[in-house]
């Protein structure tokens, strides 16, 4: 992705997203994250996805 005004907040909110759904792998338990951690990556995917196809509009 380009540097611009969006980039840094997209990545930042992805990188918490996948931080999140990994912490269940780690053994640690935040409440129902391990039940939807898959879906917590699948989001952080989405995000930087979406980020980097919406960065030209």
């Amino acid at each position: 992705m380009r540097s611009n005004v969006t980039t840094k907040p997209i990545v930042i909110t992805a990188s918490i997203l996948a931080f999140l759904s990994i912490l269940p792998v780690c053994g640690i338990l935040v409440g129902a994250l391990g039940v939807y951690s898959y879906w917590l990556m699948a989001m952080a995917f989405f995000v930087l996805i979406a980020g980097n196809l919406l960065s030209d509009i």
